[in-house]
């Protein structure tokens, strides 16, 4: 059986330009693109009914304390996704936006 590593996108040489990263660690207020979700079946189809899909904008409003939820804005509409869920969401970093 074949040994799983992890690929790490942002020092991958032909991704170093677009600065992708995990939701979970983008800064509150931050304002980025989805670009792929690294989960199961259903996982995906959850975040699909919640509108987060490849190529939709969403920002980051913020983060519980001690490893908590993550706030975001989708669409005009804020939701709470769970740390765990939002670290397999891969995004490219936009830029910053106040709230």
């Amino acid at each position: 059986m074949r040994k799983r590593t992890h690929i790490n996108y942002s020092t991958k040489k032909h991704h170093r330009h677009l600065r992708i990263d995990r939701l979970s660690n983008c800064q509150n207020g931050e304002e980025v693109t989805v670009l792929r979700v690294h989960a199961g079946f259903m996982a995906k189809k959850r975040l699909a009914n919640l509108g987060i899909i490849p190529g939709v904008k969403i920002i980051k409003k913020r983060s519980a304390l001690f490893r908590g939820p993550i706030e975001i804005i989708v669409k005009g509409s804020s939701l709470v996704i769970g740390r765990g869920l939002a670290s397999r969401i891969m995004v490219k970093k936009e830029r910053t936006q106040t709230l």
